[in-house]
């Protein structure tokens, strides 16, 4: 361990501020879409810092970037650390961004200091975490770890109907010098810092959160098809009213499924309807389902009626229901879970044990390698809002926990895999 800094606070508050400016809404907030012109304006701002400490920038077919510190072995499995940089269409400036700003300030202040990590220090933003501009999320780390295929990714389309083909293929037009990287690459150990987007570590007056894991997850996507019809000139018995089905859907469904137990949790967050005029009956409707519970048994058994469900309300219509995403809940590492808290403990910021509530890109990374996740407070626990907001100071602390985590395992030659040691 160096008894110089473990990083710059300010330096790490004034870069994520200007990320900020990237994207900013009227009221404050960020609107930074996956594969967006503000994107790319973003990743040449990081990349910029990046080059300023002697990292080397790459890319990978999912349009995931990764920003080297290069370590003495370079064939050993490197850790990677990270977030995401898109955002909500009304998010803050902290979900995603805190996590990749907090990784780049910790590498780089391993590059300032004279001894070189014995292995490869990777600080990665992944892309598409959000999934709000292309559905489902989390594309960038699930091409990754190989859970979902490059075709099945690169059809998905936006509102607009641009795929996320096209959009790849015009971020990596941005940056045609970039090395690309082979998709899936190993990974030693994962690290990911996040703002908790919950009220429990404000409620408890504690400043870092260890996670313990994340609870289940499953989306689907509805789509009820009926008929158009005149508003004026068709009677009621005549009528296939695809908003009418989904009407009698939504109310069984939160009736039915909203209502398990006091951890479920049941959203219908997107609807779309067709043709969207004020005097024709609806004839289609697409929306989405956002379940989960921290009980993989619940969850499944919940999500297993869903079908049923929207299958019993939809007559005369018809209903498909397709399900997006099957995330069932899982544990981090808790070797890592031990030098996070350790580290808390060490710079004397009180911490608590804490199961996370929203879905990130660790899921997915602890299932190819060690991984673990450091929560910081936010204020009122809101999140994906624009007056989202975390304490310079709760952002600091995060990242000096995170940049003692590194130090314990970039130095070490010892394996992170199950049965190996960290630290030494």
């Amino acid at each position: 361990m160096t008894s110089k800094p473990l990083i710059n606070a300010d330096r790490l508050w004034a870069r994520l501020m200007s990320l900020a400016e990237i994207g900013v809404t009227p009221a404050g907030g960020v609107n930074r879409q996956a594969l967006s012109d503000g994107e790319i304006a973003a990743w040449r701002r990081v990349i910029g810092w990046a080059r300023e400490a002697g990292l080397t920038p790459s890319t990978d077919a999912a349009g995931n970037l990764f920003l080297t510190l290069a370590g003495r072995d370079r064939a050993m499995a490197p850790l990677l650390l990270g977030s995401h940089l898109d955002s909500q269409p009304t998010g803050g400036k902290f979900d995603g961004a805190a996590g990749v700003m907090a990784a780049l300030e910790a590498v780089v202040s391993v590059a300032e200091q004279d001894e070189k990590p014995a292995r490869d220090v990777i600080v990665v933003a992944w892309m598409n975490e959000e999934g709000s501009r292309f559905a489902p999320g989390m594309m960038g780390s699930e091409a990754f770890t190989g859970e979902r295929d490059m075709d099945a990714i690169r059809a998905a389309r936006d509102a607009d109907g641009v795929s996320v083909g096209e959009a790849l293929d015009r971020l990596h037009q941005a940056f045609p010098d970039m090395p690309h990287r082979p998709l899936g690459s190993s990974a030693g150990a994962y690290l990911e810092l996040h703002i908790e987007q919950g009220p429990l570590l404000e409620a408890a007056a504690c400043t870092i959160g260890v996670v313990t894991g994340i609870q289940g997850k499953k989306t689907f996507q509805v789509v009820v098809e009926g008929a158009e019809g005149h508003a004026g000139t068709l009677a009621q018995s005549e009528r296939r009213d695809a908003l009418a089905a989904f009407a009698r859907m939504a109310t069984g469904l939160h009736a039915e499924i909203g209502t398990l137990d006091a951890d479920i949790k049941f959203t219908i967050g997107r609807l779309f309807v067709e043709p969207n005029a004020p005097s024709v009956v609806p004839s289609r409707v697409s929306f989405s389902i956002d379940l989960r519970h921290p009980d993989n048994s619940v969850l499944d058994a919940a999500g297993a009626r869903i079908t049923a469900l929207c299958g019993r309300h939809a007559p005369p219509c018809l209903v498909t229901v397709t399900t997006l995403v099957d995330a069932p809940s899982n544990a981090f590492d808790p070797r890592l879970r031990e030098l996070i808290a350790q580290a808390a403990g060490d710079q004397e910021f009180p911490a608590m044990d804490i199961l996370s509530a929203a879905g990130h890109d660790a899921r997915h990374l602890a299932k190819i390698c060690p991984a673990a996740m450091i929560f910081i407070p936010c204020r009122d626990g809101a999140s994906h809002v624009e007056h989202e907001w975390t304490e310079p100071a709760d952002v600091a602390a995060g990242a000096c926990v995170l940049a003692q985590v590194l130090r314990e395992l970039a130095f070490t030659t010892r394996s992170f895999a199950a049965g190996g040691e960290v630290g030494g």
